[in-house]
């Protein structure tokens, strides 16, 4: 196509825009002077529309003067059916825990000003609402990086990124139930939790007796506070209440009660009311409604990151997903660090795994776990079946070594039954050193919560995984491989991603809402930053 063809069909394009422009404008009852108050609108900022719009908002280039670019400057919202339509869209936005009342619905519900200029900062105030609304459903209410910091590999972003808020303004024009519908999350897990928030808001909130703490209640014990114990799960249906005067025997219609309540709280089902079945017994149902509200926003962040085909590690849960087109194919119990030791949130690319591995003392450890115990007892290697090396990997006898100043001494254990990677580890790039790994101590699977990490996430059958994860073949090699007791890198024939995150509440492939105790306390801050004004 020569130069004059193209400018001929660009000029066309443009023309056809134009008449478009023309017969909507004409359609809704616009003239140009409705148009030409919205331009002044902007070349006039910061005064034009305050204290309705701040200066910020009518900043060109930005958001707002592209909505309106691309539309001839045209109004946007002088038809009342399309006011209606974006009202009823903006009031559901509190089945997804936000709150409708940000988004300034009066100026939805009241009639348009008479006066042009008064009429075009409404028209900019409802499109400000209406971006900002797919804003905060498609990214996040808050920013994320300030609350919950996220580290992303450079090389994992989402090949099929999701679409833009102006893309989705621009097409919502015409489909305002569409544009709202494709902003939010699509993922299974944001879609169910948001129907188990919105059930749970419509009802009355439930009210229990708070459960005094003491000595650890068991099952076939007595003891003064059976009887709260008791109307504290009948409040949630758990179990039939009983006569105020009733026994205070933890009796086994009891047992099966708690059993039922920790299995839905993420806890270690033994009926045993300890520290942390405590702790989920007392939470308020405003609290547990505000636990959905907060991770539903977790979702909102992450939603572009979670690909169909991922690696799922829920650090609050202990529970790792292998998820093919978005259908959950593997899950696994999953030991997470520790509160002093957090996990960190990331999406990386599995790139390899190590089979037999061996383990070098990370740093942390090395200074604040093993140079103690050392310093104690100069056996405690022996016992660990530790060798020392210097920084070259050559060893070093531990007698003449300083450990009270080691200098840059490596501590390594070979590979075995009591090496704490055990058999097998999965590689992702990442700044803080962390993998999935196998591990000997298999007994703290049966715990919950499960956090006894330094950091690292150790997964139950990791092995097992593999035969979902991989060919055939490649699994017959890595069992090879593994029999010969050798230490050996196994590069993936294509990288896959992997997120670790943090979620308190969730939905599981049953349908029943878990909700997890706040592991490393950081669902009050979220919700302070929620219900804050901040944008």
């Amino acid at each position: 196509m020569d130069c004059r063809a193209r400018l001929y069909k660009k000029t066309a394009h443009y023309l056809t825009a134009g008449c478009l422009l023309a017969l909507t404008a004409q359609a809704y009852g616009v003239d140009d002077g409705a148009s030409q108050a919205i331009r002044q609108s902007f070349a006039a900022q910061p005064s034009a529309c305050t204290p309705a719009l701040a200066a910020a908002e009518l900043q060109v280039p930005g958001l707002l003067h592209e909505l309106y670019a691309r539309q001839a400057f045209i109004p946007l919202w002088q038809e009342p059916s399309r006011r209606a339509a974006l009202l009823h869209e903006l009031e559901q936005l509190a089945d997804d825990g936000l709150d409708p009342g940000e988004y300034r619905l009066d100026s939805l519900r009241a009639p348009l000003p008479k006066n042009l200029q008064q009429r075009a900062c409404a028209d900019l105030l409802i499109s400000h609402s209406y971006l900002q609304a797919l804003q905060h459903l498609a990214r996040g209410r808050v920013a994320q990086e300030p609350i919950e910091p996220f580290w992303r590999a450079p090389d994992s972003l989402s090949p099929t990124p999701r679409p833009s808020v102006l893309g989705l303004a621009w097409q919502g024009l015409d489909d305002l139930p569409a544009a709202f519908a494709t902003a939010r999350p699509a993922l299974r897990q944001y879609q169910e939790l948001r129907r188990a928030y919105a059930e749970r808001r419509r009802q009355p909130l439930g009210e229990w007796p708070a459960i005094p703490g003491g000595r650890l209640l068991r099952p076939d014990m007595h003891d003064a506070r059976v009887p709260l114990l008791v109307a504290r799960l009948a409040a949630e249906g758990y179990m039939d209440e009983r006569p105020a005067a009733a026994s205070d025997h933890y009796d086994t219609a009891l047992v099966a009660a708690v059993e039922r309540f920790q299995t839905r709280h993420g806890l270690q089902a033994d009926a045993v009311i300890g520290p942390d079945s405590l702790t989920a017994l007392n939470t308020s149902a405003a609290a547990r409604l505000e636990q959905l509200r907060v991770n539903l926003e977790r979702w909102r962040w992450l939603a572009g990151d979670i690909e169909a085909e991922t690696l799922l590690v829920n650090i609050a849960g202990g529970q790792l997903g292998y998820y093919r087109d978005h259908q959950l194919l593997w899950q696994g119990r999953a030991q997470v660090g520790r509160p002093a030791r957090q996990t960190p949130q990331l999406k990386s690319l599995v790139s390899r795994l190590t089979l037999n591995p061996t383990w070098t003392v990370p740093p942390t450890i090395m200074r604040e776990d093993k140079l103690p115990e050392i310093r104690r007892d100069l056996g405690y290697l022996q016992r660990q079946q530790l060798r020392v090396l210097d920084r070259d990997g050559k060893p070093l006898d531990p007698a003449k070594v300083d450990w009270h100043k080691p200098g840059t001494i490596i501590l390594r254990q070979d590979a075995g039954p009591h090496n704490p990677l055990g058999q097998l580890v999965i590689r992702f790039a990442n700044p803080f050193s962390v993998y999935l790994h196998d591990t000997p101590s298999q007994h703290l699977f049966s715990k919950s919560p499960r956090a006894f990490s330094s950091g690292c996430v150790r997964i139950e059958g990791i092995v097992e995984l593999l035969d979902t994860l991989l060919p055939a073949d490649d699994c017959a090699e890595i069992a090879r491989l593994l029999a010969s007791g050798k230490t050996t890198e196994f590069p993936m024939r294509e990288r896959l991603p992997i997120v670790l995150a943090y979620w308190t509440a969730g939905v599981n492939a049953d349908g029943e809402l878990i909700l997890h105790n706040d592991l490393y306390a950081r669902d009050r801050k979220l919700l302070a930053a929620l219900r804050g004004n901040t944008y």
